[in-house]
């Protein structure tokens, strides 16, 4: 049974700082028994996404592996905990949202980047970001199957389908959410909805604090394979939310236990090719 960690963490305009804020919260998780500790999105600088670009938008992106992954490496490798972080990846002339995950050794088990990307007022991400090449991988590490599905991916359910379909047991969601942004309870019944659908725990891990346009609104949580939400942190405050998930209520979940089993892939792969309203001849 995983002890998982959401660290819910302001960000200053110091990214040096930043950095020793989020390795000493992870140290601080692994103390309480967190073998799981996740960031949300971007957590180690300010959101930038929240005004235009102007000028070059690699000056706020590193590559992978690079400081930021090298210095969580080191501290999982000490510590013997899995870690995912969330930052803004440069990859040559391209750049991306990114989560590294990295297993209790060290390793760097891979990349997943940021599929879908958003643009409206506060989050001008296509300003920024380029659409995530990665895929959908789930990482086998030493604490459990992990997916990770970055903020605004979370909204496609054929992205949560496809980490299901890869055997993740937990899926991971750094996010920047403000308040606000939504109406009330959305966010929860989306991941509730999520989970119980596909069979698996979801931790969405929140940005906290206010920012130049933005106000983030905490209030990390996570939802069980049922749908129910099991632990929740705090709105506007820094936490660190833990709790401990049972990987055995993932397979005997109604979703691998029915809805996995009685899927008609036939049929979607034929939507997919001809597209809604093709028999009708639309």
């Amino acid at each position: 049974m995983p002890r998982i960690a959401l660290v819910q963490q302001i960000a200053s305009d110091n990214p040096a700082s930043n950095l020793e804020l989020g390795l000493s919260n992870a140290r601080k998780a692994a103390a309480d028994g967190a073998q799981i500790i996740a960031f949300p999105e971007v957590a180690f600088q300010t959101f930038f996404p929240q005004h235009r670009l102007k000028g070059d938008r690699f000056r706020f992106a590193e590559s992978i592996p690079g400081p930021i992954t090298e210095a969580f490496q080191a501290l999982a490798a000490e510590l013997g905990v899995v870690i995912i972080i969330n930052l803004f990846e440069q990859d040559g002339d391209r750049a991306f949202d990114s989560s590294p995950v990295i297993d209790a050794d060290g390793t760097l088990l891979g990349v997943t980047r940021m599929m879908h990307i958003t643009h409206y007022d506060g989050f001008y991400e296509q300003d920024y970001y380029d659409p995530g090449d990665s895929g959908m991988p789930v990482y086998n590490t030493r604490f459990g199957k992990i997916g990770v599905c970055i903020c605004y991916d979370r909204h496609y359910p054929e992205y949560l389908r496809a980490l299901a379909l890869g055997g993740a047991e937990i899926v991971v969601v750094p996010q920047a959410g403000a308040v606000g942004e939504w109406p009330e309870g959305v966010y929860e019944a989306e991941l509730m909805a999520g989970s119980f659908q596909n069979g698996f725990y979801m931790a969405l891990a929140n940005r906290v604090g206010e920012e130049d346009v933005l106000t983030f609104a905490g209030e990390s949580f996570i939802t069980d394979p049922e749908g129910r939400i099991i632990s929740r942190a705090p709105a506007n405050a820094e936490a660190i939310l833990i709790a401990d998930l049972d990987l055995h209520a993932v397979e005997t979940s109604h979703a691998r236990q029915l809805f996995m089993r009685h899927r008609r892939s036939d049929q979607y792969q034929m939507l997919q090719k001809e597209g809604p309203g093709a028999q009708n001849g639309n």
